[in-house]
């Protein structure tokens, strides 16, 4: 049985889609932008403030699955441009143990919602 999983302190979602969906022990995540959750408003003022809001949406994701990034298994980051890769991975890299990292691929896109820069999905599997 599927769980629908939803927090005001994440972006609303803002299509016909939810936050992430708990099916038994396994949560499937949308991907996260850089919405402010407050305000609605994209938060782009350098690649890595925006990353930094699109974590800290996951994270708010998260926790209302009573989650942590430690549960995370397998990351999606789809970015604009490969040249963000390393400020990209900079930010990203502080919310996971290195060695507990999960599996992730990280893709070069043509376009993402909203014309933001760095879009991230993950799967968590609660212990």
């Amino acid at each position: 049985m599927k769980k629908i999983i939803y927090t005001d302190k994440a972006p609303a979602p803002i299509g016909p889609y939810n936050q992430a969906i708990l099916v038994g022990n396994t949560l499937y995540t949308s991907g996260q932008i850089a919405l402010n959750p407050t305000t609605m408003e994209l938060v782009l003022d350098s690649i890595e403030v925006e990353t930094k809001q699109v974590m800290e949406n996951m994270k708010e994701v998260l926790i209302a699955a009573d989650m942590t990034f430690e549960n995370v298994v397998k990351t999606t980051i789809f970015i604009m441009d490969m040249n963000d890769f390393s400020k990209i991975n900079a930010i990203y890299g502080k919310y996971f143990d290195e060695k507990s990292a999960p599996a992730r691929e990280t893709v070069q896109v043509a376009g993402l919602p909203k014309g933001v820069n760095v879009e991230i999905s993950m799967i968590a599997i609660k212990n």
